[in-house]
């Protein structure tokens, strides 16, 4: 019989530019590359040829509380066209850490407004995504 895994949120932590993230929402955060590790095209006799994919393009999306410290922070780097690097560690099992050393945020937050406190969503645009 395996052994049951735990997840617990509190062992992801996101640094941003050196600043620990903390206000999460919901969906916390989500790291992916931009595109495949390799592509595979067939010639017209059927060979196969795989060619490695050496784009480190990636993205990294942060979903804070409107009321989280950090909001500010964010919505000021977005609106500096500054580059910083992200890391964003899992540190249950098994450990991860994905880096860039060079990322900007896309635009600043969509804001909603309404009933309930909206979440703020940031996107950066990673110019050399690390996912160990």
């Amino acid at each position: 019989m395996s052994e049951a895994k735990t997840y617990d949120a509190m062992d992801v932590a996101v640094i941003v530019g050196g600043v620990f993230l903390t206000g999460f929402g919901e969906d916390l955060v989500t790291v992916a590359k931009d595109e495949e590790n390799f592509s595979t095209k067939v010639g017209a006799q059927g060979d196969v040829v795989r060619t490695k994919v050496n784009n480190p393009l990636g993205t990294i999306t942060i979903t804070l509380q409107s009321t989280s410290p950090q909001v500010p922070y964010l919505d000021g780097l977005a609106n500096s066209s500054k580059i910083v690097p992200v890391s964003v560690v899992y540190s249950g099992t098994p450990k991860e850490t994905n880096t860039a050393t060079q990322a900007y945020l896309k635009k600043p937050s969509d804001r909603e407004y309404g009933g309930e406190a909206g979440d703020r969503e940031y996107e950066f645009q990673c110019l050399d995504l690390s996912m160990n």
